[in-house]
């Protein structure tokens, strides 16, 4: 005998945006308002990003693929600077040290992204270490008001995630974002053969008014030949 009782509708669950939560989307929104953001997307090979890793690693430092992505937007922006700036009413400000946002996941689904200051200066060693110090005390509300709003690029990193694309959306008053998605094994050609390679996806979103699309999809075309350069 079938059973025709009909199921006990529950009642819909009403979230109310902490002040945190509310602040955040407030400023997502205005970004979006005052800004003409764009996103270009690109593919790379991170065999060499792989390989860097693990040289490190043999070499007594653990850094990880983050820290390695840091490295290569350092050596991009070094040779396109339009892109560390910041657009402040109809002024754009190359700025001369490189400040790096790192977006942290908080509890309660909260995202912060404070800045290591004057990454540009550092070697790779200290920036590794500037960064696990940012991600621990952002974590724990422990980050200043200067590192929260004195970035000059900002990197998005969901790589754990399924998502190979996705639109960051600007920090204002910077004007570029990387966003870096998942990486898996792909067919990739390599010498004129189809062979399986494990490719990155990335994501930059950029205000339209202070970079034009050539100069933006040169920076991540420079940051792809970055990253597949390593060893």
């Amino acid at each position: 005998m079938t059973d025709t009782t009909a199921p006990v509708a529950s009642a819909d669950k009403v979230v109310k945006l902490t002040a945190m939560r509310g602040m955040i989307a407030s400023k997502m929104l205005e970004s979006l308002s005052t800004s003409a953001q764009l996103t270009h997307f690109a593919e790379c090979d991170t065999t060499g990003l792989a390989a860097m890793k693990a040289r490190l690693l043999g070499e007594g430092l653990k850094a990880s693929v983050e820290d390695l992505i840091l490295e290569a937007v350092v050596q991009a922006l070094r040779l396109h600077p339009a892109l560390n700036a910041t657009l402040t009413g109809n002024e754009i400000t190359q700025r001369s040290e490189m400040n790096i946002g790192v977006a942290v996941a908080l509890p309660g689904d909260l995202l912060v992204a404070p800045a290591i200051f004057n990454a540009g200066n550092m070697s790779l060693a200290d920036r590794v270490k500037a960064r696990r110090d940012l991600v621990d005390r952002a974590k724990v509300n422990k980050v200043t008001v200067k590192e929260m709003t004195g970035g000059t690029f900002t990197v998005s990193n969901i790589g754990l995630t399924r998502v190979r694309f996705f639109t960051p959306i600007l920090p204002v008053p910077q004007v570029a974002i990387l966003g870096v998605g998942e990486t898996s094994m792909r067919p990739w050609v390599v010498d004129g053969q189809i062979v399986p390679r494990p490719i990155m996806g990335l994501s930059l979103t950029f205000d339209h008014r202070a970079v034009n699309g050539a100069p933006a999809g040169d920076f991540l075309t420079e940051l792809c030949k970055t990253i597949e350069g390593m060893a």
